[in-house]
Order: structure tokens, then sequence, then C-alpha cells
């Protein structure tokens, strides 16, 4: 019989809330952009964003983000630098919303739900960001080797395990917030959806379920 396995090393608890983590955008922003300079950038951000939603990201050029945002393109590139810049920049930006969701929008996302009411939201809207954003997120996936240390990553894990924590006190909070956030996983959702025809509202469906077995609550009607 081959020898027992050694204990697995207890995980690091997160204390108290996670903190808000950032995707960076790879460039150092200005500390304090002048008001007109930021609605411009938010200008731009939401524009490419449309273009995203509508033509994936391979529509996403600076002449196509400048001509949305009625601008020259001079602007787009004195803002961005050049396209990579300018897709950072809006991973960037969705994140940075997503999170401010999480930790402040209204619930049951944000605070103000029971904790397992805001980790069947969170799946949910997981769920529907990466089938909007699908290109965009699959374009800025991690190396392997910082899949699971990515700022977003540990923040979104953070999040997940909190919840959990609440929810079911004696579960192991920290490896099953990294089973849960596989499911949610961009690249899975891509497979299932693009590559084996999976409906939106089934991956949903599994989503809610899987929440109902491991914090052992009744499924949703």
């Amino acid at each position: 019989m081959s020898a027992a396995l050694p204990p697995f090393p207890k995980p690091q608890e997160t204390a108290g809330p996670p903190e808000l983590l950032q995707v960076g955008t790879g460039t150092e922003e200005e500390p304090c952009l002048r008001a007109d300079a930021a609605r411009n950038r938010a200008r731009l951000l939401e524009a490419a964003a449309r273009l995203v939603a509508e033509h994936g990201a391979a529509g996403v050029t600076m002449e196509a983000v400048a001509a949305a945002a009625s601008v020259g393109k001079g602007t787009v590139f004195r803002r961005f630098g050049d396209r990579t810049g300018l897709l950072m920049a809006l991973l960037d930006h969705s994140e940075k919303k997503f999170q401010a969701a999480l930790l402040g929008g209204p619930p049951p996302l944000g605070p103000g739900a029971p904790p397992v009411e805001r980790l069947r939201a969170f799946g949910c809207a997981m769920l529907r960001r990466s089938i909007d954003e699908m290109d965009l997120q699959l374009a800025a996936e991690p190396s392997a080797e910082r899949r699971y240390t990515s700022a977003p990553r540990r923040f979104l894990r953070g999040h997940v395990a909190l919840l959990l924590r609440q929810a079911v006190p004696d579960g192991d909070s920290e490896l099953l917030s990294h089973t849960l956030l596989a499911y949610l996983d961009a690249a899975l959702v891509h497979h299932l959806t693009e590559q084996c025809g999976v409906p939106p509202a089934r991956l949903q469906a599994g989503w809610l379920d899987l929440v109902a077995r491991v914090t052992r609550t009744e499924h949703p009607a």
C-alpha cells in the first residue's frame, strides 16, 4: 500500500471583505486627470465597450473607437498609445465597474442580501459578463502561472470565499471558492456556449444548482 499523502497545508484565511484589486493597464495613470480628460477617457471606453458588444474584440480598432466617440483618431492614440493599451484599459474599466457593484452596488449583487442570494447573483452576473465580453476576456486570459494569482482573480476568489464563510461556516471556504470560480471560467463558458451549443439559461440554472448543493440550501424556484 502506498504511503499516506502528507496533510494539505492550511490555507491562509482572508480576514474581512476582499480588498479592491485592479487589473492595471500596464502604464501609469495620471494621479489626477483633469475633469474634461476624465470625461473624454470614459467616453472613449464606453464607445469601445459598445463595439465589443456589437462586433467582438476584433471590431475594436483605434479608428472605430474614434468614430464611435465622435473624436479625432489622434485623441485615442494620445490617451491609450495603441490598440493593446486600449483593450487593457477597457478590461480594467470593466473590472473596476464589476468590483464596485460587488462592494457597494444594490443587493443582491452588492451588500445587503443574505450570502447565498449574493452567491447566486454573483455567478449569474459573471456568466452574463463572460458572454458579453467573451473575446475581450479570452484575449486577456493570464498565462498559466498567473491564472490564480492575478489581482482580479484574487479579488473575486476572496469575495466568494467571504460569502461561503458566512453561508457555510463549517465548509472549507478557500477550496470551495476555487471550485465555484472554476464553473465561471471564461474559457469554459466559451467552450460550452460556442463549441457545445449550451444555452446561457442552462449555464445559469447549473450555477444555481451548484450553489444550492454547496451551501445545502433549497434551489430557488
